[in-house]
Parts: structure tokens; sequence; C-alpha cells
């Protein structure tokens, strides 16, 4: 069973409900939820991909935890920043890194 995400409620509920409502129950229910087009695994990939690219990386935690949680590896993610470095620049590759060793961090893999 996937868990239902509140974190829009959670944070914004009283201050944008109607944000707060398109985030839970819209992206992280109906579109987080058609496996048929692209596995959950998938979709952290795109997420994670797409905010590096743009330098949110306040949300960046959440979703490479969820990244995480969904299957991908810590070789794997360093392998997408490496790949995005000659894209989007070394700075953004530099913090998305910073930040996924913090949540990788202990990790081991086999």
């Amino acid at each position: 069973m996937v868990k239902r995400v509140t974190a829009g409620r959670d944070q914004l509920g009283k201050f944008a409900p109607k944000f707060a409502e398109l985030n839970d129950d819209v992206l992280f229910g109906e579109i987080w939820s058609r496996e048929e087009a692209f596995s959950a695994r998938d979709r952290s990939l795109i997420t994670v991909t797409a905010l590096i690219s743009s330098g949110a990386f306040e949300q960046l935690p959440f979703h490479m935890n969820k990244a995480k949680a969904n299957g991908l590896t810590q070789t794997e993610m360093a392998e997408v920043i490496t790949q995005l470095a000659f894209y989007i620049g070394w700075p953004k590759a530099w913090s998305a890194f910073s930040i996924a060793q913090q949540v990788f961090e202990g990790d081991e893999e086999k």
C-alpha cells in the first residue's frame, strides 16, 4: 500500500488550502500513482533530475529520500548527478552531491 502524502496540508493547509489539496491529492495522489505509465522509481528519477536542474535544492532531501525508498541506489544517484553536471553546471552538481551524501550516509551497496 502506498503511503499517502500529507505534506501540503501539514505545511500549507491553513495558508494555501487549494495548493495543499493539489499537492497532496493530485500530484502525489493521482500522478504518482499512475504506475502503468512510469514506476515510482522512474518518477523519482525524473523528479530528482528536474529539481537538481532547476536548482530547487530545498525540495531535494524529501525527493532524494523518496527516490531511495523507491529503489534508486547511491551509485545511481551519484551517476545521475555526474551526468547532469555537464549539462546544468558544476555548482548545481556540487550542491546536489552535498544533499545526496546526507541522504545516503551510512548506506552500503552490495
